[in-house]
């Protein structure tokens, strides 16, 4: 009689794929709400130089003196970098991952748009990660603006917002780059918005066709709102 063939257990990943996809969707939801919200704060231009320093000015208040100077926005920035490593980490473990389970064939079926949506995914996180650090060192830090934003400091530190953004999107490829990542950011928030709830479970098809449109609306919001300001600094509407 043949001795029985003993096979080696499965090996499992560590966290698991479901995991790492919960992972991605709550992070993702994160960065929808923080790009939605940080799009109406930007809103402000239009009112203004008094409105748009005065909201700049108010997210470091807010919660003053209940709370500590500034300990509102440093919260929410310690939120957004934690979210940011997590989502990087899950999404480059989720692509090894298929890749090596992949293989030499190719990919499934699927609609041309998820399809071509799926494939874009990875190059354009790369491209938003790489916007959100030149975002910080040019409108937040003011490392890239004109010298005469760094004059204007106010006592904490504090560059005008307004003046610094004006610096900033009079310069025609700063402002052609920030209008076609707005373009990618609302691109990948659509692409992964419509998945979410593939990652949740969530199949029925009514809710899913709802859920694409807001994601959909989402997106164009992000575009209409945050596009237009650069393309109005340089024709002299915001000046």
């Amino acid at each position: 009689m043949t001795a029985a063939v003993e096979r080696p257990a499965a090996t499992r990943h560590r966290p698991s794929t479901f995991a790492l996809k919960q992972v991605m969707a709550i992070t993702g939801v994160v960065f929808v709400a923080f790009t939605f919200i940080h799009m109406y704060g930007n809103l402000k231009v239009y009112w203004g130089r008094q409105a748009l320093d005065g909201y700049a000015t108010w997210l470091r208040e807010v919660g003053y003196p209940l709370l500590p100077y500034k300990s509102v926005l440093w919260a929410l920035r310690i939120t957004l970098l934690v979210s940011l490593v997590a989502h990087v980490w899950a999404a480059v473990a989720l692509w090894l991952r298929g890749r090596a389970a992949r293989g030499k064939h190719r990919r499934r079926a699927m609609p041309r748009s998820m399809a071509w949506g799926a494939r874009t995914m990875l190059p354009g996180g790369v491209w938003i990660l790489i916007f959100v650090v030149v975002h910080l060192l040019d409108l937040t830090v003011g490392l890239i603006v004109a010298p005469e934003s760094w004059a204007a400091q106010g006592p904490d530190g504090l560059i005008p917002a307004y003046d610094n953004l004006v610096a900033s999107f009079s310069r025609p490829l700063m402002a052609a780059y920030y209008t076609f990542t707005m373009f990618v950011i609302a691109f990948h928030i659509w692409h992964g918005w419509r998945t979410l709830l593939q990652d949740w479970g969530i199949t029925g098809r009514r809710i899913r066709v709802v859920w694409a449109t807001i994601g959909a609306l989402i997106a164009l919001a992000i575009v209409l709102g945050n596009a237009a300001i650069p393309l109005l600094v340089l024709t002299g509407v915001i000046a």
